[in-house]
């Protein structure tokens, strides 16, 4: 049975967000909302699944609506679970990981960032999160204008690349894993902890057909890689919301 054939309850679409359903740390298009909320909605249970927090889920998907447009949200990585607009479950990293360990590692992220030599920096370089913490070179308070300016930069110089191999030598004695996600910064979480934690959720209380996944960071390393390896979904790689667009249209068959 082709996909286009499948009953809604059959069906599981699970999208990342930047670069899926928006541009990088950009909110979605109104053209693309309607379309995935009147046209794909109708056919499809629809999910995200991203490396931030809920309350950037609601600032690039323009508000708490998504809690019922959306039949799933799986923030950080699926460490929080919104099933049908109501958590049904978090994981901890401080209980996980413990305070020494994590004293110790932030100590040496810092340590190591206060050495490091950039054009710019600015504020907020470790954000913590319920399963996560999200690590930012530059500084995650900068304008649009100086992000561009770190994405340029970063061609040539890898840095996110290089902080993550010597972070990984640092603590291999942990059981931390570390993947980029955006533009200018890096998730850093407990092994396992990647976004197919989504899928032990949905494997557990679910029973879909088939499920698709749609990202863009799909490269080792990338947030998006082990999730898109994973033989339980059909994967699917994009670089804009309009190959998102496209490839959901021709799988299900939708007028134009």
């Amino acid at each position: 049975m082709s996909t286009a054939n499948l009953q809604k309850g059959e069906l599981l679409l699970i999208f990342d967000v930047d670069g899926t359903l928006t541009y990088p740390r950009t909110n979605v298009e109104p053209e693309f909302e309607e379309f995935l909320y009147t046209k794909v909605k109708p056919r499809a249970n629809i999910a995200t699944v991203g490396g931030s927090d809920l309350e950037k889920m609601f600032e690039q998907l323009n508000g708490k609506k998504i809690l019922k447009q959306f039949d799933f949200l799986f923030p950080e990585n699926g460490l929080v679970q919104i099933d049908h607009g109501k958590e049904a479950g978090k994981q901890n990293i401080v209980q996980h990981l413990g305070e020494p360990t994590l004293k110790r590692f932030i100590n040496f992220v810092l340590r190591y960032l206060s050495e490091l030599d950039l054009p710019i920096k600015r504020g907020t370089f470790i954000e913590f999160r319920n399963g996560m913490m999200n690590v930012c070179p530059m500084g995650r308070q900068c304008s649009r204008t100086e992000r561009n300016m770190f994405v340029e930069y970063e061609k040539k110089n890898k840095v996110r690349h290089e902080m993550m191999k010597v972070l990984q030598k640092e603590f291999a004695d942990v059981d931390l894993q570390y993947s980029i996600g955006g533009q200018i910064s890096f998730d850093v979480f407990p092994k396992g902890w990647d976004k197919t934690y989504a899928l032990r959720y949905i494997e557990a209380n679910y029973k879909f057909k088939e499920i698709h996944f749609f990202g863009d960071k799909t490269e080792p390393g990338g947030n998006d890689y082990e999730i898109f390896i994973d033989p339980r979904v059909i994967a699917h790689k994009v670089a804009t919301p309009e190959d998102t667009r496209r490839i959901v249209t021709e799988m299900l068959q939708l007028s134009c």
